[in-house]
């Protein structure tokens, strides 16, 4: 008999490239921990603002510390794609602000 928690964590391959997530939704669990865990929201405001009931998000948190290896490297992992992102792809805004700081 699955967990409850289970019950609201699906993996499907086409869906965020096969990380788990919530069921009915494309909000990983990874998304979760760093809306809760990183920037501070609680899972209340998370629920209110994305329309997700409690229950899957307390699943999500759930789920990351069962398998919270695998968690902390999808999230290291795309930390390390933005970075690498960014640097290839300077913002053009950015570097303006950055000049009319300089002076220029």
């Amino acid at each position: 008999m699955p967990s409850a928690a289970i019950s609201h964590i699906a993996v499907d391959p086409r869906i965020r490239g096969g990380r788990p997530h919530l069921e009915s939704s494309r909000i990983t669990v990874a998304d979760v921990v760093l809306m809760h865990l990183r920037i501070g929201l609680s899972l209340e405001e998370i629920a209110g603002k994305h329309d997700l009931p409690l229950a899957a998000l307390h699943a999500a948190m759930a789920y990351f510390y069962d398998h919270r290896e695998e968690i902390d490297r999808a999230i290291k992992d795309d930390d390390a794609f933005q970075q690498a992102f960014r640097g290839r792809n300077p913002s053009p805004l950015r570097e303006k602000l950055a000049a009319l700081q300089r002076g220029e």
